[in-house]
């Protein structure tokens, strides 16, 4: 992996010890040499699949062994090989098979015409004497022994190897419309005939591809270059008699029959895997800017689910998320309707004298937001439209329930959509990822690798931003580093039996909550408030004494040294530098120090859409628009307009200069400027560039 040894040692024993990456990262960078979590997952990847590859040759020694074929020689071989596909290949020969051609031949006695006839030598071939009650005549005795040829080409791990090569090197991927379906397929019509490269196949071509043939729709196929089977007869052709004309015949049937469609699958399985994880990356990179979104804070605001035909659900939620009203309105109705929403928003705007109105983007979004600025609520009053996608799955979930028994989804709804403004990470953390919205081939994927990474990026983000331990939620909790869902449950029910948290320390009286799961979370877990300012911090609690030592040689306090700059510019770092404390954590203390308790995330801006634009009929090629990215791919970015349909700026059009990754450009969330050029109304398709634009 390009590490240092022991670094990577250090993290191993770690990660063996029972610490999370989160943990690991930013509290024991001594051990690691200061790995970032990225190097962190990685070292654990590979360590797990080195343990299952482990597990697995133990478990083919102890095979054939069993068998009473294990040599010295080839337990040794198996034992040395650290590559998956090498050691499968050592196995094929004893892997106990289901009935093969081979293998009823061998039943019949032609073994040893086999031999005979793979020796290729000069003498005449004699079958005859090979007839029997199951060998009828000689064509059938010649079938016989090229089968069992055929299975000693296949299971020859020279040949695996070097036709593993050829496919690695040469291999076309071949897609083509079933016959008779191509009117139902016209999604997948820029698949109806692709020969390419396999090499140069691009992650969501593939799944694309691959989709399409698991609907019913495509055929796709894996090919080398032909002449594979040239390069596999050198190995075993001898000359040119009878003989070797029966074992060329035996090779090409082994590689049709056999070799070809066992590396095919086996080529198909890696890269599908390769584009699963390349797909899945970019899922986690989009949930990650996502879950790192701006909030707005703690503020009492109005949260408003736009409808039509249902209404608009309206609700009214304190600092803290807490409901205090709800009501429904049909501003997007009749004149009177309209009139008595107009009075009922200005009635509920005036008794909670709230400052902030956040409006779902979904259904009738924008003409909600027309409606409130048409009401002219006042100057001082703050209008938010917020991403909705996946508050509806939040609604009808378990967690709704549980924290609204008493309301039906509609109102669910509404809050989650406040909320998302206060705090996207908090609310978020509720929601199953993968309806949030931002994936690409979410569903084609490896569904266990997904749910891996995606809870491993929201383990993250979650202990990046730091949790406030009397005010989190059950779901929030889950996610700090040593935590998990039954001691969050025992944090909550303690914390609703004995009340808030006056420190740190308080967490190993709830139950369960040993001195292993108190080390893993406690530095990232706040108390605002806490007699010990550093209980609001990212200082682990291991590091107070060390703190406490740095305010007593500058004669001063902890709360001095926190509030006063000057003094904190004394501060000697290399003094306090030793075996166990290393420079770049005692920078990260320093850093803490300075900003108690920091968010990390960037203050929310106000952003505001093109007024004159309500629908895809509003669009004109040469139109320069503001926009919000939505959702980041391989092939480019979506950009949300403020309309229903969200327009595609295809990666070649994302900047003057040629992009490789997309999201090296643009992030999820991000303010953009596009230019329309081309919106197809029947397919309701909208066609945006970046090129030449000016960007925010």
């Amino acid at each position: 992996m390009g590490l240092p040894l022991q670094n990577v040692r250090g993290t191993i024993d770690l990660l063996e010890g029972g610490a999370t990456v989160p943990f690991i990262s930013r509290y024991r960078k001594e051990a690691t040499g200061s790995l970032d979590e990225v190097k962190i997952e990685n070292i654990l990847d590979r360590l797990l699949e080195l343990k299952e590859l482990q597990r697995r040759k133990k478990y083919i020694i102890e095979t054939i062994e069993g068998q009473g074929n294990l040599t010295a020689v080839l337990s040794s071989k198996i034992s040395s090989c650290w590559d998956a596909a090498v050691i499968e290949d050592l196995y094929l020969p004893y892997k106990p098979k289901r009935r093969t051609r081979a293998e009823v031949a061998r039943e019949k006695g032609l073994e040893p015409l086999a031999k005979i006839v793979m020796a290729q030598s000069d003498s005449a071939l004699d079958v005859a004497r090979f007839l029997s009650e199951t060998v009828e005549s000689e064509d059938d005795a010649k079938q016989g022994a090229k089968d069992i040829i055929a299975q000693w080409v296949n299971e020859d791990s020279r040949v695996r190897a070097s036709l593993r090569v050829s496919f690695e090197k040469t291999a076309s991927i071949i897609c083509s419309v079933i016959k008779g379906k191509e009117s139902d397929a016209q999604k997948y019509r820029n698949y109806f005939s692709v020969r390419e490269p396999l090499r140069r196949c691009s992650s969501h071509r593939l799944l694309a591809m691959r989709r399409g043939q698991q609907e019913g729709f495509l055929r796709v196929k894996i090919e080398p270059a032909p002449e594979s089977l040239s390069r596999i007869e050198r190995y075993f052709l001898k000359g040119s008699g009878e003989k070797s004309q029966l074992v060329k015949e035996a090779i090409a049937d082994a590689y049709d029959r056999l070799l070809c469609p066992s590396i095919e699958n086996e080529f198909a399985a890696l890269t599908k895997r390769a584009a699963d994880l390349q797909a899945i990356e970019v899922f986690a990179t989009n949930l990650r800017g996502l879950l790192l979104a701006s909030p707005l804070g703690a503020r009492a605001m109005m949260a408003i689910d736009p409808g039509i035909r249902t209404g608009c659900k309206v609700v009214i939620l304190d600092a803290q998320g807490a409901l205090l009203h709800y009501d429904t309105i049909f501003p997007h109705s009749s004149r009177d309707k309209m009139v008595y929403a107009e009075m009922q928003v200005l009635k509920m705007l005036d008794r909670y004298q709230v400052k902030v109105i956040a409006i779902g983007s979904g259904t009738a979004g924008r003409e909600t937001r027309e409606f409130i600025e048409e009401l002219q609520p006042g100057e001082d009053i703050e209008i938010y439209m917020v991403n909705e996608d996946g508050a509806s799955v939040y609604s009808a979930s378990e967690v709704a329930r549980r924290e609204f028994p008493n309301h039906d989804v509609t109102v669910r709804g509404a809050v989650s959509i406040g909320r998302r403004l206060m705090d996207p990470l908090s609310e978020l953390v509720k929601i199953d990822p993968k309806s949030i919205g931002v994936g690409q081939y979410q569903h084609d994927v490896d569904q266990s690798l997904l749910r891996a990474k995606l809870k491993s990026v929201t383990e993250s983000c979650v202990n990046l931003v730091g949790v406030n331990l009397n005010t989190a939620g059950r779901e929030l909790l889950t996610h700090v580093s040593g935590i998990g869902p039954a001691l969050a449950d025992s944090i909550v029910k303690f914390r609703n039996e004995h009340g808030p948290f006056n420190s740190r320390r308080e967490l190993l009286k709830v139950p369960r909550l040993g001195a292993k799961a108190y080390e893993q979370c406690a530095g990232f877990l706040r108390i605002p408030g806490a007699d010990n300012p550093l209980d609001n911090s990212a200082v682990h609690p291991e590091r107070y004494d060390l703190v406490k030592r740095m305010a007593s040689d500058l004669q001063t306090d902890l709360n001095t040294l926190l509030r006063d700059k000057e003094t904190r510019t004394r501060i000697d770092l290399s003094k306090y530098q030793d075996d166990t404390t290393g420079m770049d954590t005692l920078i990260d203390i320093l850093a803490e120090l300075e900003r108690p308790g920091r968010d990390p995330r960037p203050r929310l801006k106000q952003f505001s859409f093109d007024k004159s634009i309500s629908s895809i009929e509003d669009l004109q090629a040469g139109m320069i628009l503001p926009g919000r990215v939505a959702n980041v791919t391989d092939f480019g970015c979506f950009v949300d307009l403020g309309i229903k349909i969200k327009g595609l700026v295809h990666v070649s059009r994302l900047s003057d200069k040629r992009v490789k990754n997309p999201g090296k450009v643009v992030k999820v969330q991000q303010e953009v400027r596009v230019k329309v050029l081309d919106v197809d109304l029947e397919r309701g398709r909208i066609s945006l560039s970046m090129q030449g634009v000016e960007q925010p």
